[in-house]
């Protein structure tokens, strides 16, 4: 994942990595939350050939990537879905080769958000809507990414979309045009209020160049984090931290549910951050979340 990409690594040492406060609103939103969290964690992609003896035991074929990877994590953001809707039967291959409650979290494609920009698409999202329905129980929240170029002057556009979306499909929202966070608290207010009446979520991303991004407001009790690390710089732990501390105070405050989503810019470095996370979550939030279990020269450590 290149979004937010530093290009020198001696810059990280010199961006404030602190994560904003919460603006009143979220506070106003988890208040209505029920409380008792589930964590849905991952990483956005399981086709990683150097994971084997590492992630995946010695010797594992590629056809069974994706069963591994589910005995590790019980959730994917699944990015595959941006540059190919795929197919019905497999989707319900995938679909049966996890466990019940595991959940995928595929993105629109880009054919509706980044081509058509999200207008006349009813034929395009009722089509992919059926293909990713043979998830069955196992779809979990889809996220929703317009172009980067579709700032606040697209409003309308963005909310009919959202509005046309039948109300039993989960969707998430993530901005990249830096127009949405320059009004209002960090966030554009008639945006978080259509999402806020709607029930429909924000995404927050974590990446080291755009720190507008990391706008820390939540329509619903529900948090939908992208994090994208940096390769495993010493920062990446320090914000890991910051991350465990915001997520607790949350969860006292009322949030329900947290897909926390792992990224680095080389994703062969994601396993061992998710599992510092997972570790940290456990240890401060009294989690009972099971760490992956890396594999190294042949033997295992946890």
């Amino acid at each position: 994942m290149d979004f937010g990409k530093v290009d020198e690594v001696i810059d990280l040492d010199s961006i404030d990595f602190k994560l904003p406060k919460d603006p009143k609103v979220t506070t106003e939103v988890l208040k209505k939350g029920k409380g008792k969290t589930k964590f849905y964690v991952g990483c956005a992609k399981w086709g990683r050939k150097d994971w084997v003896g590492k992630l995946y035991p010695k010797g594992t074929k590629e056809k069974d990537f994706l069963a591994h990877y589910a005995t590790q994590f019980n959730s994917i953001e699944f990015n595959g879905f941006f540059y190919s809707p795929h197919s019905k039967e497999v989707v319900q291959k995938w679909a049966n080769a996890v466990p019940k409650d595991f959940m995928f979290c595929p993105k629109f494609t880009q054919t509706i958000t980044h081509l058509k920009r999200l207008k006349n698409t009813k034929a395009d999202v009722d089509a992919y809507l059926e293909i990713v329905s043979e998830f069955g129980k196992k779809l979990g929240p889809i996220f929703l990414l317009p172009h980067p170029q579709m700032a606040p002057k697209s409003l309308e556009t963005i909310e009919e979309f959202i509005t046309d979306i039948p109300k039993d499909v989960d969707i998430f929202l993530e901005l990249r045009h830096a127009g949405w966070y320059e009004t209002g608290d960090g966030y554009d207010p008639a945006l978080f209020e259509f999402l806020r009446k709607k029930k429909r979520g924000t995404v927050i991303t974590d990446a080291a160049g755009r720190r507008d991004c990391v706008h820390m407001h939540l329509s619903t009790p529900e948090c939908f984090i992208r994090f994208v690390g940096n390769g495993l710089h010493p920062t990446d732990y320090t914000r890991i931290d910051e991350w465990v501390k915001r997520i607790k105070k949350w969860m006292k405050e009322g949030l329900e549910t947290c897909y926390f989503f792992m990224h680095q810019h080389e994703e062969l470095h994601s396993p061992e951050l998710i599992k510092y996370l997972i570790e940290q979550l456990n240890k401060h939030c009294k989690t009972d979340i099971k760490p992956p279990v890396m594999h190294t020269d042949g033997g295992l450590f946890e």
